[in-house]
């Protein structure tokens, strides 16, 4: 059985989320125990060491990442359970991690569910995530990015990413001074996670960081260091040049 823990200050909410687990995962999952407070989520985090947690990001006294990050066991699976805030939804996806949001849909709660009880995330792995997320969900001068592969999970400082380039529905991530980190996401779920800021859509299928061009040559690429080209296509190039240049 995979034990959770229900975390939420609002009761109505943990009862909800716990008729859900006993409608669809009564023969998979245990409600062990339920916290509408951050000292008291610590506490059961810390005595009854959780396979799952589904974690409100708006508590009272703070926030689910106060709870994270003060927790010493982290060998467990989040779910967040959010009203929409667009702020928290985004550093979620930063971190790589997963929520639904209320009210909640049976469909997506199945969903996420089901994808925490498949998912073989390390301890060190999701500390990793954890710090990742709450980096960008306290706006950190330094915003970093999870990229997962099928064998490992990179915190990337954004300021290293030259540009993606995208196949399909893989994009591969270039890296000054580093390999090239290849995952399984489209360009435009890359495009969800960076900064709207200083990552440009440039073409169809790469998105270039604006920090690292030079110049705009006349065949229509932006020349980056180490005279690296990225395309521009045409009907984006007025656009790009004021993005990048003003």
């Amino acid at each position: 059985m995979i034990n959770t823990i229900v975390i939420d200050d609002e009761a109505f909410v943990r009862e909800e989320v716990k008729q859900k687990i006993k409608s669809f995962y009564s023969n998979q999952i245990t409600v062990v125990a339920e916290a509408g407070n951050i000292k008291d989520a610590i506490n059961a985090i810390e005595n009854h060491k959780p396979d799952l947690l589904f974690l409100d990001v708006h508590l009272k006294e703070g926030t689910s990442f106060d709870i994270l990050n003060a927790v010493t066991y982290k060998g467990f699976e989040v779910i967040f359970v959010t009203g929409y805030d667009n702020h928290a939804i985004t550093a979620i996806k930063v971190g790589a991690l997963d929520y639904v949001l209320k009210p909640i849909d049976d469909d997506e709660f199945k969903e996420a569910v089901d994808k925490a009880i498949e998912n073989s995330v390390k301890e060190n792995h999701l500390e990793k995530l954890i710090a990742v997320s709450s980096d960008y969900f306290k706006s950190a001068e330094k915003k970093r990015v999870i990229l997962k592969t099928a064998d490992s999970v990179y915190a990337v400082n954004e300021e290293d990413i030259l540009f993606c380039k995208s196949d399909g529905n893989y994009t591969s991530f270039f890296i000054q001074n580093s390999k090239t980190i290849v995952v399984s996401k489209p360009i435009n779920k890359i495009e969800e996670i960076v900064s709207k800021k200083d990552f440009v859509r440039c073409h169809q299928s790469y998105l270039v960081n604006k920090n690292h061009v030079s110049k705009f040559d006349k065949q229509g690429y932006l020349i980056l260091s180490k005279e690296i080209k990225v395309p521009v296509s045409s009907r984006r190039k007025d656009y790009v040049i004021d993005r990048v240049f003003s």
